[in-house]
């Protein structure tokens, strides 16, 4: 127990978040122990499931709904007999204790996904105020995000060009099959996003006049992708998978971009000089015997066999470099700051929202825990493999 490192396991457990696209989460941890021990590690992994998920909402620009389950999942699988024991914990009760559960394999589940497409153009000003200067401009620029996010929550989603109402079924009007349900191989559906320009009369905000000691732009195209099984998928649940996947592609690449500043070093210019950043473009990376593609980020000047690497690495999972698909060209994203000082006319929320903390940045690399990586309609099992321990 003296060796399971928290702090890598909660960075392992991000790293992998990101490579999932809208509709996939990180559900758990398991270990791999011989079976005499597995009640010495079960409070490491409670705490450890705890962790992982305190961590990885730090991040997210958007909140699981009431709706949502909230159980998240930690396994022991025996080294000798390869028998696995599941539990269960709310992660809404701090206080919640293990509940047994079973952990069974599915045929087919792998390729029962539906996807959902869309590009984002973002035109994202940040003003960074004189009052706040002992943020980060990485501080600076989530908060400015959480506020962009609230416009993505509150848009308009056209799929295949229409609007449909969220409690109908996404595959309203197709043929069914004998046993009633909609013929669906593979299918990938059209997402557009509409936001609004002006505030709504019932919405509440305050105009300030602010002096700023710079700002920053985030602009450009980026891609988006999300899956939904397609047992009885509902618009809403559609919705929310692709608007999930907006917030997490902007911040992740923003994440990544401040993270290579910080990894490489590079001197901040000089005040009234602008700076210029490309933000990492995406790679969809396709998953034998799925329809699901998992996605990693890339800078212009790194390699294609980084990706591959970086998946071995990350989720032990071997990949084709010649199946990489770029989703985007380099430069269609990028950042923008200037320290120039500067008026800003700023609309706040009377909601303030929270700030987000700094990110750790760790670089361990170790294999003797794993991070389980599901949907969030199932629990998917095939496509990962385990991580064992080391003698």
């Amino acid at each position: 127990m003296d060796n399971l490192d928290e702090e890598w396991v909660t960075e392992h457990a991000n790293q992998v978040s990101r490579m999932l696209p809208g509709g996939l989460l990180v559900l758990g941890v398991f270990i791999i122990t011989t079976l005499e021990l597995a009640n010495d590690f079960q409070n490491a992994l409670r705490r450890l499931v705890f962790a992982v998920e305190k961590s990885m909402n730090k991040k997210k620009l958007w909140s699981f709904t009431e709706e949502e389950v909230s159980e998240r999942v930690t396994l022991h699988i025996c080294s000798s007999t390869k028998k696995i024991f599941c539990r269960t914990y709310d992660i809404r009760d701090p206080k919640s204790s293990a509940r047994p559960a079973d952990w069974k394999y599915q045929n087919g589940l792998s390729t029962s996904w539906l996807s959902l497409e869309c590009t984002v153009h973002i035109n994202i000003h940040i003003p960074l105020s004189t009052t706040a200067v002992s943020y980060a401009l990485e501080k600076n620029t989530k908060n400015g995000l959480t506020r962009w996010a609230k416009q993505i929550e509150n848009g308009v989603f056209l799929i295949n060009g229409q609007v449909k109402d969220e409690d109908c079924d996404l595959l309203q009007g197709q043929k069914k099959s004998s046993r009633g349900n909609p013929q669906v191989t593979y299918q990938s559906f059209d997402v557009r996003v509409l936001t609004q320009l002006l505030l709504s009369s019932d919405h509440r905000s305050t105009a300030t006049v602010q002096i700023c000691s710079g700002s920053v732009n985030l602009k450009g195209a980026v891609k988006c992708r999300a899956y939904i099984h397609n047992s009885k998928p509902k618009v809403k649940d559609a919705v929310q998978a692709i608007k999930r996947d907006i917030l997490n592609t902007v911040a992740d690449r923003c994440e990544i971009l401040f993270e290579d500043l910080l990894l490489n070093e590079i001197p901040e210019k000089k005040d009234s000089e602008k700076e210029l950043h490309i933000l990492p473009h995406r790679v969809f990376v396709p998953i034998s015997g799925s329809t699901v593609m998992l996605c990693d980020y890339k800078f212009g000047d790194e390699a294609a066999e980084e990706i591959r690497d970086h998946f071995i690495e990350m989720l032990d999972q071997m990949i084709q470099i010649e199946d990489l698909e770029i989703a985007e060209e380099i430069n269609t994203a990028c950042m923008s700051s200037s320290m120039d000082s500067e008026a800003s006319l700023d609309f706040t929320d009377d909601e303030q929202a929270k700030q987000p903390l700094k990110t750790t940045i760790v670089l361990k690399i170790q294999q003797n825990i794993g991070v389980i990586t599901a949907f969030a309609v199932a629990v998917l099992a095939a496509g990962i493999s385990f991580h064992y321990f080391s003698d």
